[in-house]
C-alpha cells in the first residue's frame, strides 16, 4: 500500500511538472526571442505559485498561526484556480494557432504578389518565389523581394552626373539606416496573440468567478411534492445551504451576507447540511457569529460535513448549538406534520462518529413523512433502506470549477439538484461558499428554498 502511495504521489508530481514545462514553454519561451529576463522571471512565477499554493494547504491543515494562513490563503488559492485556466486556455490555443498562422500566410502572400500575377499552389508568385513559414507578419520584406532592383554600373562605365557629382547616372542610393526593430516572425507573432490571449481569458475567468462567490450565494427555489405529508403542511418552506466553509480567505462579512440571504426568505425551518467551516472553533469562531442571527418557525438544523472532521467536529457541534442552531447527531426530532432526522457524514468512522441510520431512523413512524440531513450524496443508498422521503445534501459544490462537474458526477451519484431514487427523492445543493480557491466557474452558489408540496392538497 505504501508503494502503490508513492508511486501515485510520483504520478502526480510528474503530471504537475510536465503541465508547468508546458505552460512556461507557451506563455514565456515561445512568446520572446531569446533567454533573459521574461523567461526567468516566468518561470520563477509558475514556481512561486505553487509553493504558495502548497504552503496554503498545509497552514490551513496543520493548524497553523491564523495570521499566516490569511497571508497565504489568498495569493496561494487563487493561483490554484489561475493554473487551471491557464492550462485550459493554452490548450484551447492550439486548435487556433494553424489556423491562425495560415491566415496570415495568406494574407502575406497576396501583399507580397506582384499586380497582375497570380498565386499558384504552394504560395507561389508569379516569380515562383515563396514566404518562409517564419517570414516577418508585415509585408514589407516580401514586397522588396519582389520589386524589381536598378542594375549597378561597373566600376569605371559610367557617365558622371552634371555638376560633378561622383555617383554614376542609374546608381543605386545607399539604403536609408533604421533603428526599428526588425518585425516578429511569423511564429512568435501567432504565439504571443495566442499567450496573451490565454492569460486575459484565464484572469478574466478566475476573477468573474471570485467575485461571484464573494458577492454571496443566489436564491433557488425547488417545488418537492411528498406522498406523505398532510394537507396542513402544503407549502412548507425549507431553506436549504451547505458547504459555507468559512475560512481565513470567507469570514464573517461572508457569513452574514448567507444569514441575511436566508433570513430574506423567511422560511419555516433551515437545514445546514454540512462542511460550514475550514478551521478551528479558536480561529474562526468570530466569522461564524451571525449564525445566531438565523431565523425560522421551527428552527434551524446542523448536520456535520466531512470537513468538520478535519476541524474539529465535537467543538464545532458545541459551538453551533450555543449559536442557537440544532445539531442533529444521528437524530431526529418530530414535527406536527412530518419528522426532521439528520446523520453524521462519513469521514466521523476514523473517530467513531460516523452515520447509524438505524439510530436516526430505526424506530419512527414509517407513516409519517421523514426528512433527512446528510452532507454527502452517497448516503442516499442508505436513506432508501430506511424509507425516507426526502434526502437534503451538499458536498459536490456542482463541480466548483469547470469541468470539475464530469469528476464530481463521478464521485456523486448526483451533482446538483433534484432526482429521484426509488421512492426517495434527493436534492443536493452546489453549496453558498467554496473550498480553497475563494471561486466559482460553471456551479453558480446558491441557498435552496424547498417548498413541500402535499399530494393531497
Amino acid at each position: 500500500m505504501a508503494i502503490l502511495f508513492v508511486l501515485l504521489a510520483l504520478a502526480v508530481l510528474a503530471v504537475l511538472a510536465g503541465a508547468n514545462w508546458y505552460l512556461w514553454r507557451r506563455l514565456f519561451r515561445d512568446t520572446t526571442r531569446a533567454s533573459g529576463w521574461v523567461r526567468r522571471g516566468g518561470a520563477v512565477l509558475l514556481a512561486g505559485g505553487w509553493v504558495l499554493a502548497i504552503a496554503a494547504l498545509v497552514a490551513e491543515r496543520s493548524g497553523a498561526p491564523f495570521w499566516l494562513q490569511k497571508v497565504l490563503a489568498w495569493p496561494g488559492f487563487l493561483w490554484l484556480a489561475l493554473s487551471i485556466y491557464l492550462l485550459l486556455a493554452v490548450v484551447a490555443g492550439e486548435l487556433v494557432r494553424p489556423l491562425l498562422r495560415r491566415w496570415l500566410e495568406h494574407r502575406d502572400r497576396r501583399s507580397a504578389a506582384p499586380a497582375g500575377s497570380t498565386e499558384t499552389a504552394g504560395g507561389t508568385g508569379e516569380a515562383g518565389s515563396t514566404v518562409p513559414a517564419d517570414a516577418p507578419v508585415t509585408a514589407d520584406a516580401a514586397a522588396e523581394t519582389a520589386a524589381p532592383r536598378p542594375h549597378p554600373v561597373p566600376a569605371g562605365g559610367g557617365t558622371p552626373a552634371a555638376g560633378g557629382a561622383d555617383e554614376a547616372v542609374g546608381a543605386p542610393e545607399a539604403p536609408e539606416r533604421s533603428d526599428r526593430p526588425a518585425a516578429p516572425s511569423r511564429r512568435l507573432f501567432v504565439s504571443r496573440v495566442i499567450g496573451g490571449a490565454a492569460a486575459v481569458a484565464a484572469v478574466g475567468t478566475v476573477g468573474y468567478g471570485t467575485y461571484g462567490v464573494l458577492n454571496g450565494p443566489t436564491v433557488k427555489r425547488v417545488t418537492v411534492p411528498l406522498a406523505k405529508l398532510p394537507r396542513a403542511a402544503h407549502g412548507y418552506r425549507i431553506a436549504v445551504v451547505s458547504d459555507i466553509h468559512l475560512s481565513p480567505v470567507l469570514g464573517r462579512g461572508f457569513a452574514q451576507k448567507v444569514v441575511d440571504t436566508i433570513n430574506g426568505t423567511q422560511p419555516d425551518l433551515i437545514a445546514v447540511v454540512g462542511d460550514l467551516v475550514d478551521g478551528s472553533v479558536k480561529d474562526l469562531g468570530p466569522a461564524a457569529a451571525p449564525l445566531a442571527g438565523l431565523e425560522a418557525r421551527d428552527g434551524a438544523y446542523f448536520v456535520t460535513g466531512n470537513h468538520e472532521y478535519f476541524s474539529g467536529a465535537e467543538q464545532w457541534v458545541e459551538e453551533v448549538r450555543r449559536l442557537g442552531l440544532l445539531p442533529l447527531e444521528n437524530a431526529r426530532t418530530e414535527l406536527p406534520w412530518f419528522d426532521v432526522a439528520g446523520v453524521n457524514d462519513i469521514a466521523g468512522e476514523d473517530d467513531g462518529q460516523g452515520p447509524d441510520f438505524a439510530k436516526a431512523l430505526g424506530d419512527r413512524d414509517t407513516a409519517r413523512a421523514c426528512v433527512l440531513l446528510a452532507h454527502q450524496p452517497v448516503q442516499i443508498h442508505d436513506a432508501v433502506e430506511h424509507g425516507v422521503d426526502l434526502q437534503l445534501s451538499g458536498h459536490t459544490h456542482g463541480g466548483q470549477l469547470w469541468p470539475g462537474n464530469f469528476i464530481a458526477a463521478g464521485a456523486n451519484p448526483t451533482v446538483a439538484g433534484l432526482e429521484r431514487y426509488g421512492d426517495t427523492q434527493l436534492y443536493v445543493s452546489r453549496g453558498a461558499g467554496a473550498w480553497g480557491p475563494p471561486t466559482r466557474v460553471g456551479a453558480e452558489s446558491d441557498i435552496t428554498v424547498i417548498r413541500l408540496a402535499s399530494r393531497q392538497a
